[in-house]
């Protein structure tokens, strides 16, 4: 496979299309020569972080598509899951009252934002989040067969 093959794919934000997200991401996966022992990594990984992604587009601008990048580059498979919504993204929307306060109990999106990177973040081989006005892209990358870890 060629240096920086990327496959991009966007889907509508429902959560049906998660599925088909992390059926595209293990296949790539796979054809970028990722370890048959990490693709179940790489599949619950994607997923939920495309589960994350469309909570926030639902609540903050559901018309707007997820968007993931699947690179294969330098002996590493690269999935980058962008939103436009949630913190930092979307419309900005707070809590219903304007407090922050009561985006922290238990089920509130911020909690659930945290606790899905925790997950990502204990699957992937290596995570970058960052967060900007316009969204939040997770970066997650995985050693490709003869790199080791």
């Amino acid at each position: 496979m060629s240096e920086m093959a990327t496959v991009e794919v966007s889907f509508t934000a429902l959560p049906a299309h998660v599925r088909t997200a992390r059926l595209v991401a293990t296949a790539v996966a796979r054809r970028s020569g990722v370890d048959e022992a990490l693709l179940d990594e790489v599949r619950l990984a994607v997923g939920e972080a495309c589960s994350r992604a469309v909570e926030a587009h639902r609540m903050y601008c559901p018309s707007e598509p997820v968007r993931i990048a699947l690179t294969d580059s330098a002996g590493r498979f690269e999935v980058e899951v962008t939103d436009a919504g949630g913190p930092g993204g979307g419309d900005g929307a707070a809590a219903a009252d304007g407090t922050a306060a009561a985006a922290a109990e238990p089920g509130s999106p911020v909690l659930e934002h945290g606790l899905g990177l925790a997950v990502i973040a204990g699957l992937a081989d290596d995570v970058q989040i960052s967060e900007s006005a316009d969204g939040v892209s997770i970066r997650m990358s995985w050693p490709a067969v003869g790199l080791g870890r």
